[in-house]
């Protein structure tokens, strides 16, 4: 049942409220023996999940396959931003942003002269803030890109043998949230 669902009712939503979140995200949960289905409430859509006769770890699975499908939707509708705060005490942290927001360039970290570079995963742009100084914001309709590719600027630079408690340099994910928020 699961493929046909799949086929049916398609993970996202063809068009969206703003045009910079236009397209469809996909994700394959057939690992998760789960039905899924597309009905109404209250004339609203809804997606149902259903177990049949569930183990403990089937039925977690399911609360798993809820928050997935509810970041689809939010990501498709609303997008989602990380900020990210270059933070430096005496050698100040060089960024250099390239290929239309999809690389990044980070040099002086520390005063090395090595140069590190972190492609953005897809769906995922990155431009520096223009009203903050030293602030990065990461932007994208898939949750766990946005996030990965935070992670993966955060971990290219961490301070290597040094006391961290001293050199506290880096680049750190200051904020999260929404790109597009219907209350402001």
């Amino acid at each position: 049942c699961y493929k046909r669902c799949m086929r049916d009712s398609h993970f996202g939503f063809p068009f969206s409220p703003t045009p910079t979140f236009a397209g469809t995200l996909t994700k394959d949960l057939s690992h998760l023996q789960v039905d899924l289905f597309k009905t109404e409430v209250d004339g609203k859509p809804h997606v149902k999940v259903e177990v049949w006769h569930g183990t403990s770890k089937r039925i977690a699975g399911t609360r798993t396959v809820v928050s997935h499908v509810n970041n689809l939707f939010l990501g498709v509708t609303r997008g989602y931003r990380y900020t990210m705060r270059l933070v430096y005490a005496h050698f100040p942290i060089n960024v250099t942003i390239e290929d239309a927001g999809k690389t990044i360039e980070i040099r002086n970290f520390l005063g090395e002269k090595r140069v590190r570079i972190v492609k953005m995963l897809d769906g995922v742009t990155i431009a520096k803030d223009k009203g903050v100084k030293d602030q990065l914001v990461l932007e994208g309709n898939d949750i766990e890109n946005v996030s990965r590719s935070a992670a993966q600027i955060h971990s290219c630079c961490l301070v290597r043998a040094k006391d961290i408690r001293k050199f506290l340099d880096g680049v750190y994910v200051n904020g999260k949230g929404h790109i597009y928020n219907p209350e402001e």
